[in-house]
């Protein structure tokens, strides 16, 4: 099939894809089937692995030999929520405008699971020797929830990819690497009472708010802990206030409150850092003091999703074989997180590249440029007909 075909073919799948609004709060059981279904007519073997609830799915699928190696190409089906958001148009349904896809998910990442379905049929012609997989996750963007969930499914299938090419937005760079990302619920619990009297409470959001400057006093540190030789930029670790909540009523004791952060470590020793140091502060400093006046009084932290970042390798058969398709000279490194760390825990060579800017993702009017969905297609096809998924396993 001609480029042009296969370019619209994927532009009028994509307008599926973006009309499943997949938000973390929805299923996104809708697009999945879709998916499966068209993987199936390619002659793929599907598997779904549900979550306990039967609300969303991973879909994992293979194409070729049931053998070791080969390539799992990635991508997360879920995109976040639009409410609140300035649009022009409907964020669910794809328009195209100046040399543009608009719509929610066109960028991250569902013009790389549609290029890379669609092409799908293109991979079955081949003599594959080794197999092509298809790894379609749910609630990347809350935690990488749904990888989370996979990788150990897929180890006790046994399994074992020899390398993964995870579709993000890089504006089709290829990246060897990138922070983790650790995200955090902080719930306080003290005690009520009528605001003309604060010393006979315990105001959460007084101790929330401790903790927070306690928290902040540690960006400091972490800057002056960067390593020397950090590609990031910021080269070091950061952290991130996200959401305050508490209290009822400016005369009320806050009895209640909630703070959610997120920390993106450039390397593992600075996030047992981070963890130890706020333990400390809860157990030594802010919970004696809260308890003191309520014994029940508490401070809990919800760990929400600690995802490793993508380390840079050597040796990364993905990363050679990116560059070679797409003619690049080097890799770079990105301070955003991604499912890759995951799927290099299991052993594999891992690259992130995927088309359009991550300066889209997440913003009102996302949008994907076709000549980044055409050169995704050109990549896609250069792989499906290289030798590599045709060598013979040794």
């Amino acid at each position: 099939m001609p480029m042009k075909e296969y370019l619209g073919e994927t532009v009028r799948y994509l307008e599926r894809l973006v009309s499943y609004p997949t938000v973390p709060s929805d299923s996104n059981r809708l697009m999945v089937a879709d998916l499966a279904a068209r993987l199936e007519d390619a002659g793929a073997r599907v598997d779904l692995f549900e979550t306990p609830d039967g609300k969303k799915a991973n879909l994992f699928a293979t194409l070729g030999p049931d053998v070791p190696g080969g390539m799992v190409l990635s991508g997360h089906t879920d995109v976040v929520p639009v409410a609140d958001q300035d649009w022009t148009s409907d964020p669910f349904e794809l328009r195209e405008a100046g040399g543009a896809l608009f719509g929610r998910g066109t960028c991250d990442m569902k013009g790389f699971i549609a290029a890379a379905t669609v092409l799908a049929p293109e991979f079955a012609k081949q003599e594959l020797r080794r197999p092509v997989h298809f790894a379609f996750t749910y609630d990347e963007e809350v935690g990488c929830l749904g990888a989370r969930a996979l990788v150990p499914a897929l180890q006790e299938r046994g399994i074992r990819p020899a390398m993964a090419i995870i579709g993000e937005p890089t504006g089709m760079q290829v990246i060897e690497g990138h922070k983790g990302c650790c995200e955090y619920t902080v719930r306080f619990s003290g005690l009520e009472g009528h605001g003309s009297a604060p010393h006979r409470g315990v105001n959460a959001v007084e101790y929330a708010a401790r903790y927070l400057a306690e928290l902040m006093q540690l960006r400091g540190e972490l800057m002056m802990r960067a390593p020397s030789d950090s590609r990031f930029e910021p080269p070091w670790t950061t952290i991130n206030i996200g959401r305050i909540t508490g209290g009822v009523a400016h005369n009320v004791i806050a009895g209640k409150a909630e703070v959610d952060w997120e920390m993106r470590p450039v390397q593992d020793g600075d996030a047992a850092f981070v963890k130890t140091a706020m333990q400390r502060v809860v157990d030594t400093e802010l919970l004696p003091m809260m308890r003191t006046i309520r014994p029940e009084a508490d401070i809990v932290t919800e760990v929400v999703g600690e995802v490793a970042g993508l380390q840079v390798m050597a040796e990364n058969a993905a990363r050679d074989l990116l560059a070679t398709l797409l003619g690049a000279n080097g890799a770079d490194v990105v301070p955003f997180g991604t499912e890759a760390g995951l799927f290099q825990q299991m052993g594999m060579s891992v690259a992130v590249c995927g088309p359009g800017s991550i300066d889209q993702a997440h913003k009102p009017d996302e949008f994907l440029r076709i000549e980044q969905l055409e050169k995704c297609l050109d990549m896609l096809l250069g792989l499906a007909r290289s030798r590599v998924l045709r060598q013979e396993p040794r």
